[in-house]
């Protein structure tokens, strides 16, 4: 599956212009207001472009006028949002460069509601010599695609101006690089809204059914963990990591019949177990996050947005730890605003935290040049 080389987003609420590398474990840290959660939306929108539900997502952060750019533009420049991720194949050498602008129509549109957002330009490049080769070029409703011998064809399908051709152009045989690209971005896996509440389907059984991977809502936590115990039979990582955090307490995960659950064995109470209903917030949300750094298999490319939310501080070196044993598996995106867990991942993976700031009102990543690389990436 391609990794996540490049990404590069403009016009897109406080993304004035910003193109930066990916790497097997990229962290992220900033405070509020600085706009490091608007890079994890990016990438979501990206894979909403592959799904076909890029220009919904968008109105439903508040439409065109919410999420595009508000600062100056450069005279004539039109008022889009463009997203833009180069993917590398290491076993074939081949670089996918998809990229996708957004913006709003004149009033009268025979195929689009006046505000609703609308796919403008989209472009597709592969790259496995020394230039690259554009397989799909759309320009509004008008442009071409290659076909599986390199022929240029028409879309052979009417797009509305709210779809973009990724989605629609499902014919993998004759078009197999749009199919690759495609499942590259819909195999991502975002957590950022787990819920802790009483309402969350977290604190409910769920359907028994293999779960190698956790959903983005962790609605199927139970089901995961009854995937490492009953089916993979090794939860000696799970273990650990619920121990290291509650000393001499336990997580029981009976095996399920028709809906799978968990519970918890706590030192003061040997003969009791805790249901999901009963534990603290903290405590759930550290079992969530275990189920999505330690699952049976992880996605190709995970992202986490602010996962130290209604934590411990005493937890931290421990999600750290988790994180960086994840990025041996997957590649890892870490969104967050405390510098302890930052500073942990950083000591356990060797890797170097990347300040996120705001400079001239635009987001910006400190030691980023203009031409998208680190200034030391050669240390």
């Amino acid at each position: 599956m391609p990794v996540v080389r490049e990404i590069e987003a403009a016009g897109y609420r406080s993304l004035r212009s910003i193109r930066f590398p990916g790497g097997p474990l990229s962290v992220f840290v900033g405070g509020n207001g600085t706009g490091k959660t608007n890079l994890y939306r990016a990438l979501s929108l990206l894979q909403a472009a592959s799904t076909g539900t890029l220009t919904r997502a968008l109105a439903a952060e508040g439409g065109m006028d919410s999420v595009l750019w508000a600062g100056p533009r450069r005279k004539a420049e039109p008022a889009r949002v463009r997203l833009s991720a180069e993917l590398f194949e290491e076993s074939t050498g081949q670089a996918y460069t998809y990229a996708v602008e957004v913006g709003i129509s004149p009033p009268v549109t025979a195929a689009a509601f006046a505000l609703e957002p609308q796919v403008k330009r989209e472009r597709l490049t592969v790259q496995a010599g020394a230039r690259p080769v554009t397989v799909l070029d759309r320009d509004g409703p008008a442009g071409f695609v290659r076909d599986e011998d390199g022929r240029k064809r028409p879309f052979g399908t009417d797009l509305l101006p709210t779809e973009t051709a990724l989605a629609a152009l499902q014919d993998a045989v004759r078009f197999p690089e749009l199919q690759i690209v495609r499942q590259a971005f819909a195999a991502w896996r975002f957590y950022h809204d787990v819920r802790t509440d009483t309402a969350s389907p977290l604190r409910r059984p769920c359907l028994a059914v293999t779960t190698p991977a956790l959903a983005p809502d962790g609605a199927d936590l139970a089901a995961a963990f009854a995937t490492l115990t009953h089916i993979r039979g090794d939860t000696a990582d799970l273990d650990a990591a619920f121990a290291d955090a509650f000393p001499g307490a336990r997580l029981v995960v009976p095996r399920p019949d028709r809906e799978a659950r968990f519970g918890v064995i706590f030192s003061e109470y040997p003969q009791r177990v805790f249901e999901p209903p009963e534990l603290s917030d903290g405590t759930l949300r550290y079992l969530a996050l275990a189920g999505t750094l330690l699952a049976y298999r992880l996605p190709p490319f995970l992202a986490l947005n602010e996962p130290e939310t209604s934590l411990h501080p005493d937890l931290t070196e421990l999600l750290a730890r988790m994180i960086v044993r994840a990025a041996q598996r997957s590649q890892v995106w870490l969104v967050t605003h405390s510098e302890r867990l930052a500073a942990a991942v950083a000591e356990y993976g060797g890797v170097r935290p990347r300040l996120v700031l705001k400079r001239d009102g635009a987001t910006w990543i400190d030691g980023l040049r203009l031409s998208g690389a680190f200034s030391d990436e050669d240390e």
